[in-house]
């Protein structure tokens, strides 16, 4: 693992054992290292950290941690972390983007312009056939199809994009581990030929709590992400909400209204997603007027650094009274509370390693 991401072996295995400890997510991890300047440095503090609110705290046991990185090697995979120059960039940009993944294939597709498509497992005949078709054509025009290896249009996006391109998978799993299992080959070639990435370590089953974390990487890799065919309520509107909450672009093929597989689409399409048939529709939305790919990004910092903390030595806001159930902006705690940005963010750091606060999306935390 010596010489990943340029990091020496000992910051890289304090990193992935800071992320692997309890309650630290990629928020908690981002703040960590904003305030403390390292893996390394963010682990030792640790248990002080989380003792202040009157709880013993063990960080993740290093035996752990070496077996994972032997699993990891196994499996033929290699650790991209956040601030490696390969990391993508529009994902760093995205709410929680995630710290640590593994990865098997060329690194680079991630950083090319990028289109996710998602849409039901248990899609038509129709509709896997022009998942397939529109896959096809958008890798042929230099885009990198983006999905998450699941039965039906994810499957068929795949397939169609690796006839003629390239392809992402991203998977709910651990690198090692196949799901579905009749997508074992399937997850294979896109490896092979394209990129497969994971958040969650090696030896991980696809857990239903780990699929829309994996969703959010989906639509935070790509520009626009289009969405063949989806029941309302399902995995593939949260990854098209997730991308619109990113800034991104939401498109929708349309369908009949007498099919409940067409319903999500619809919906998508009547809240505003564009309308699109084919991959040319894809290609003008997501273009410049030069036909190049337009860039989606901003000259910003990537959301898991939490500036307002780097070098922060004073003493955490007192924010529990104002936290109940009810999730509530940081923000809001910030101006209810009169503390400043990094007392109260010190403050939400403590609570959340001694397991007593839940963040939600968009900024918002509770009690846990």
């Amino acid at each position: 693992m010596s010489g990943e991401g340029g990091l020496s072996q000992e910051e890289a295995f304090a990193r992935i054992r800071l992320l692997r400890s309890p309650n630290v997510g990629p928020v908690t991890y981002g703040q960590l290292m904003a305030r403390f300047g390292s893996g390394k440095a963010a682990l030792a503090a640790l248990p002080d950290l989380a003792g202040r609110k009157g709880r013993a705290y063990v960080p993740a046991p290093e035996r752990r941690i070496h077996d994972e990185i032997t699993a990891v090697r196994q499996a033929g995979a290699r650790y991209l972390f956040h601030d490696s120059p390969d990391y993508p960039r529009l994902l760093a940009e995205s709410e929680g983007a995630p710290p640590i993944l593994t990865y098997r294939g060329d690194i680079a597709l991630s950083s090319r312009s990028c289109v996710a498509m998602v849409g039901a497992r248990n899609a038509s005949a129709a509709a896997i056939r022009l998942a397939r078709e529109i896959a096809h054509d958008l890798a042929g025009e230099g885009w990198t199809v983006v999905s998450g290896l699941a039965r039906g249009i994810d499957g068929a996006a795949h397939q169609g994009a690796l006839t003629s391109g390239a392809t992402i998978g991203v998977i709910a799993s651990g690198i090692d581990i196949s799901y579905p299992p009749e997508h074992a080959a399937l997850q294979e070639d896109v490896a092979a030929k394209g990129l497969l990435l994971a958040e969650q370590p090696p030896g991980t089953e696809p857990l239903a709590r780990h699929f829309p974390t994996r969703n959010r990487i989906i639509s935070g890799l790509a520009a626009g992400t289009l969405v063949v065919e989806a029941a309302p309520r399902s995995g593939s509107l949260i990854t098209a909400r997730l991308a619109g909450e990113m800034g991104r672009e939401v498109m929708a093929i349309p369908g009949s209204p007498v099919d409940p597989r067409s319903h999500g689409c619809n919906q998508l399409i009547r809240d505003g997603a564009i309308l699109v048939q084919g991959a040319a529709d894809v290609i003008e939305l997501l273009s410049g007027f030069t036909g190049e790919p337009r860039s989606a990004l901003r000259e910003v910092s990537a959301h898991w650094e939490v500036e307002e903390l780097a070098g922060e030595t004073g003493d955490p806001a007192d924010v529990g009274g104002l936290l109940t159930a009810a999730p509530v902006g940081v923000d809001e705690l910030i101006r209810q509370s009169g503390a400043s940005a990094a007392s109260v963010q010190l403050a939400l750091l403590e609570l959340e390693l001694a397991g007593q606060l839940v963040r939600h999306a968009g900024g918002r935390v509770s009690i846990g």
